[in-house]
């Protein structure tokens, strides 16, 4: 799998894109639960038709840029926001990145590492490893990198975490992925209860961080991307669920932004999980 990997990370990023909206409708219309968890959540938000089906190619192109993003040559990124970060860098307090599973998450954090994090300032993110051997080597040795660094969703990522904003390094976090049992609060999401991680409130609050919202914009025609930097206007409340709430409508408002990116597919409203580990 690793090899085939390798062969289409040389591919250009228009024809990866190309079959990732093949591969995106092919999932759509191949599964009834996958379909239908879609749509409930694009009506929930109360995205439109011409919205959701552009999405349904979206996240598909999510997939098959994944070889050409972990394996293959740097891709095109151009920024709006940039000022923000820097600004946020020069308080030297640390930088809390919050993006939702919208546009490409995974090349928001490679451009800040290129950008930003190959001084004193790297980022570090948060991810679950793979349960399969080979899928787990591969995402590490692909977010292990100058100026990347990553953190597992156990104790000791939290404190890795912790260290890195008192040392005035970055964060990026996915705040509307549903957080094991007990490490999250019910808040509104689009109208509708969802369990929220309270991870990054409490960071930014205990830390003095500073919180700024990103993502990446994913061009047309395999034309890269841009990476959205704004800040997040609320200050968050030390109430755990007062934050997730404000954390819930600011993702809402970026996913307004750009509707045909966003992955409706997600189990977004599932029930939260007990972590074994």
């Amino acid at each position: 799998m690793i090899t085939l990997f390798k062969l289409l990370s040389a591919l250009p990023l228009w024809l990866l894109h190309g079959a990732g909206v093949v591969l995106g409708w092919l999932a759509f219309l191949g599964s009834g639960i996958y379909r239908r968890r879609f749509l409930a959540n694009a009506r929930q938000a109360g995205i439109g038709c011409s919205q959701w089906v552009a999405a349904v190619g979206e996240s598909g192109k999510l997939v098959a840029e994944l070889p050409r993003l972990w394996m293959g040559r740097p891709v095109p990124v151009t920024w709006t926001g940039q000022e923000f970060v820097e600004a946020a860098l020069a308080l030297g307090n640390g930088v809390i990145f919050l993006t939702p599973h919208l546009g490409c998450f995974e090349v928001a954090a490679q451009a800040y590492a290129k950008q930003f994090g190959q001084g004193a300032q790297p980022v570090t993110v948060l991810f679950r490893p793979p349960r399969q051997a080979w899928l787990r080597d591969l995402v590490s040795g692909a977010r292990t990198r100058p100026g990347l660094k990553a953190a597992p969703t156990t104790l000791a990522g939290v404190k890795q975490m912790i260290k890195a904003l008192k040392h005035g390094e970055s964060l990026a976090l996915l705040p509307d992925q549903v957080p094991p049992l007990g490490m999250g609060v019910w808040a509104p999401f689009f109208g509708q209860d969802a369990y929220t991680m309270t991870l990054s409130a409490r960071l930014a609050t205990q830390t003095g961080a500073t919180v700024l919202l990103a993502w990446g914009q994913r061009l047309s025609w395999g034309r890269g991307y841009r990476i959205n930097v704004m800040p997040l206007e609320d200050t968050l409340s030390d109430d755990a669920t007062l934050a997730a709430t404000a954390i819930n409508c600011a993702m809402e408002a970026l996913i307004r932004r750009c509707p045909q990116q966003y992955l409706w597919g997600y189990a977004r409203y599932k029930k939260p999980r007990k972590d074994k580990r």
